[in-house]
């Protein structure tokens, strides 16, 4: 019998000002299994620099290609998360 898993693993993909701020194009982050959105932004704020997480205050997300409008949505296993800072135009 195998336990229920304990972590998950989150893709993170940056887009523009974004990748800018996280100095990569995309990162893997180990989270809770019960981990939210929140959760994921909260872990990658503490791996980064004060200015990354100002741009990701800004930022608007998807979470498995689907716009991400609270915040508290659970993450699933093998999830994707991309962060979108605001464009201009439009």
């Amino acid at each position: 019998m195998t336990s229920p898993a304990t972590t998950i693993t989150v893709a993170v993909r940056y887009f523009a000002a974004a990748r800018a701020a996280a100095g990569v194009e995309s990162e893997k982050v180990q989270l809770r299994a019960d981990a939210t959105v929140e959760a994921a932004l909260a872990a990658l704020r503490e791996q980064h620099d004060p200015e990354f997480a100002r741009v990701l205050d800004r930022c608007s997300f998807l979470l498995d290609e689907v716009a991400v409008r609270d915040r508290s949505t659970p993450l699933g296993p093998d999830a994707t998360l991309d962060v979108l800072p605001p464009f201009a135009g439009g």
